[in-house]
């Protein structure tokens, strides 16, 4: 009986492989499974699939921001990657998350910004 043959890809590592739609909101870590473009990884926050555009089995375009050490966006860009290379590292907020009840505001959650000086002004600080 022949032996197997050897998987020529290294094994995946890191976040969760990507297989289904990229949502708004998800953040992607993208090296060179994904793409021989990303000799060093980067990392995302997606914007939208670029559905509407026909590539090749298993590749999509996705509009994104990449981002900086400290979380925060460097560049918009779109990119062209391999769907089962990118590494999920966080799944965007879904529609079961968001409030349903009209009660009035709620408060945000996550960090806060000083306010603007128009804001201070304003406000009288």
């Amino acid at each position: 009986m022949p032996d197997k043959p050897k998987p020529t890809n290294p094994p995946h590592r890191g976040g969760a492989a990507m297989t289904g739609t990229m949502r708004a909101g998800d953040l992607v870590r993208l090296s060179r499974a994904a793409s021989p473009q990303f000799v060093r990884p980067i990392t995302v926050r997606v914007i939208r699939e670029l559905t509407d555009r026909h590539t090749y089995h298993g590749w999509t375009w996705i509009e994104a921001y990449e981002l900086g050490p400290d979380g925060s966006a460097r560049a918009k860009r779109e990119l062209f990657v391999l769907r089962e290379g990118a590494d999920l590292l966080a799944s965007g907020p879904t529609s079961a998350s968001s409030p349903t009840s009209q009660s009035g505001p709620t408060s945000q959650s996550g960090p806060t910004r000083p306010p603007t000086r128009r804001e201070r002004a304003r406000l009288g600080r």
